[in-house]
């Protein structure tokens, strides 16, 4: 009870004390605010730019956690996969084939499928087997150039978005419940949309082993952090039309990729065992998990500690500040202080009132500093966040918060300590001098 008393005078007196030198205590917060400002601007950059490089990230390869499969379309892996993960939601396939919409039998605008902007990547469907990828004869050689678009088709067994978490640009994502269309529902990436925004071309699509071109549907537009034309689709309505043994795959991967949740163990279990009585070498089955945030964490802290490093500098300047501040208010309290030496006060509540003042101008600049950042946060997403659509959404950090109060109260421990020393060290005779 004794010190809680104490700490409460200190307080009371330290607040009376602030309120008494307005001036000196503005002076004060003033040469503070900047250090803890950068402190707190550089932990919530830090925590912004990991959220925003993680959904950039989750977005081509997959969140942490996630269990991946690349299987070779050859012999039945394929239909097997299909079969076996149909209407489940801890697991999903996707199968890839090299697809063209436009006009038949014509050269692509973006021959080889990669980016409408970008050089050209080499005409030529792929197909690919345990030894690799590689070009083979699909009657294109010498083909006119014509209106068609060359893009990658992904065939999902459902939704795929709990691994990758595609931001819905425009319409809506496919809807897994129901029967299959025999009118292929696509839902284009941006690039893709671009793409057919740019160049009006025939809605006819076609897959090498496809009987049929089909009429395509557009239902939405994800972004999926590729520069790419892709467009996914349901692999049951794919396959309405596309026979399972032309799923080979397209000339960026492998037809086959299987991602599942940590704890689809039975998924696997089954997948395993069905893949190896359907004679793909168990061998060749290799699961992998997802940690690009374990990969990351090195390269993030190491830039985290740079920053951090410069904005502790800029704190050392407020530390001193207070400092000076401080040494001054002492120098002109001597009397003060030994007058309450003189009718009892204790030299641990003298210098508490000393360190409280501090800590308090301390806890008013970090407080300053926190909703400063908290402001401008706010005013920049809604003029940055067009060009960063990942920073969308996003709320001012807990961290950043915390590192800031952190900050404040380090630099009125550190700025108020020598100051406090001193006044608890004012002899009673001095009281003889008022």
């Amino acid at each position: 009870m004794g010190l809680s008393g104490r700490l409460r005078s200190s307080l009371v007196i330290g607040g009376q004390g602030i309120r008494a030198r307005k001036m000196r205590t503005f002076l004060s917060m003033v040469s503070l605010f900047l250090g803890v400002l950068a402190v707190v601007v550089v932990q919530a950059g830090a925590e912004i730019a990991n959220r925003a490089l993680l959904a950039d990230v989750e977005l081509s390869t997959g969140k942490d956690g996630t269990r991946q499969m690349y299987l070779s379309p050859e012999g039945r892996a394929v239909p097997v996969a299909l079969e076996v993960l149909a209407g489940r939601t801890d697991a999903v396939a996707m199968t890839s084939v090299q697809a063209f919409i436009g006009e038949p039998g014509v050269k692509p605008i973006n021959e080889g499928g990669g980016p409408v902007d970008g050089p050209s990547w080499g005409g030529g469907e792929r197909t690919c087997d345990a030894s690799g990828c590689y070009v083979v004869d699909d009657g294109s050689a010498g083909a006119p150039p014509g209106q068609a678009i060359e893009l990658e088709l992904v065939g999902l067994t459902g939704d795929v978005r709990q691994f990758r978490p595609f931001r819905t640009v425009q319409g809506e994502w496919l809807e897994f419940g129901g029967a299959p269309s025999m009118a292929p529902r696509l839902v284009l990436n941006e690039a893709a949309a671009e793409a057919f925004t740019r160049y009006r071309v025939p809605a006819e699509l076609h897959v090498r082993g496809a009987a049929h071109n089909p009429t395509p549907v557009f239902t939405g537009v994800v972004a999926n952090g590729d520069d790419r034309p892709v467009a996914y689709v349901r692999s049951d309505e794919l396959l309405n039309w596309l026979p399972v043994d032309s799923v080979t795959g397209s000339r960026f991967g492998p037809g086959l990729q299987v991602l599942m949740s940590p704890t689809s163990t039975e998924a696997e279990h089954v997948l395993r065992a069905r893949l190896v009585a359907a004679g793909t070498p168990e061998d060749d089955l290799h699961v992998n998990t997802i940690e690009v945030l374990e990969r990351m964490s090195t390269e993030l802290a190491l830039m985290r500690w740079i920053f951090l490093g410069m904005a502790a500098l800029v704190l050392l300047i407020g530390v001193a500040g207070i400092l000076n501040v401080g040494l001054a208010t002492v120098g002109e309290r001597v009397e003060e202080f030994a007058l309450r030496r003189a009718v009892g006060t204790p030299r641990l509540l003298l210098a508490g009132i000393v360190l409280a003042e501090t800590l308090l101008t301390g806890l008013l600049t970090a407080a300053l500093a926190i909703g400063a950042g908290v402001l401008g946060l706010k005013v920049a997403l809604p003029l940055f966040g067009s060009r960063f659509p990942s920073l969308e959404g996003v709320d001012f950090p807990w961290q950043a918060g915390v590192a800031g109060v952190v900050a404040g109260l380090v630099a009125g421990v550190l700025g108020g300590l020598i100051p406090a020393l001193r006044a608890a060290r004012i002899p009673i005779a001095t009281v003889m001098r008022a």
